[in-house]
């Protein structure tokens, strides 16, 4: 079992990994070029072998049943293995583009505060202020990591507990017969 929790959990980091450190380090001028639209669409891409990693589990091990606690667990066990393997890439994301990603955030954030409508100077200079205790807050690994952690890991906690209860059931999918 920790052999398929590794092999799934480290599969599906690296599948969110990758495209995150490819779209940073090459995107031009380290402009913020991804929406979280696409982080979390990525994400859940990439989850979805927490899922396939239950149902392994289940067909091959468990003769093709599984109650919802043991295939919860596992799901939760992949998705940690997944969110650690992520946390990991980010931190090397971060280390290959000089932490860049932190000051266009900032200025993201204060370019559009910016551009509402009927800003005041005091509304712009409350939002610098937050942006510049925010890179404060973020240079602390002991901030960042578990921040990064929680970006990935609710997503995996609901994607193991949808497969937790879609698999308990041994009609739902049936393990074909070799």
């Amino acid at each position: 079992m920790l052999r398929l929790i590794l092999a799934y959990g480290v599969a599906a980091g690296l599948i969110v990994a990758a495209p995150m450190f490819a779209m940073l380090t090459l995107a031009p001028n380290n402009d913020i070029a991804t929406s979280p639209l696409t982080g979390y669409l990525i994400m859940m891409l990439a989850l979805s072998l927490v899922f396939v990693g239950v149902k392994r589990y289940r067909d091959r091990v468990q003769g093709g049943v599984i109650k919802f606690m043991p295939a919860f667990l596992i799901g939760l066990a992949i998705s940690a293995v997944a969110g650690v393997i992520y946390v990991i890439g980010w931190e090397i994301t971060l280390a290959a583009t000089d932490f860049a990603f932190i000051d266009g955030y900032s200025e993201a954030m204060i370019a559009a505060e910016r551009a509402k409508a009927g800003v005041t100077p005091a509304d712009i200079a409350r939002v610098t202020a937050q942006m510049a205790e925010f890179r404060t807050q973020y240079a602390n690994p002991l901030f960042r990591l578990p921040m990064t952690f929680i970006e990935i890991f609710p997503v995996g906690l609901l994607i193991a507990l949808i497969s937790a209860a879609l698999l308990r059931n041994p009609r739902f999918l049936p393990a074909r017969a070799a």
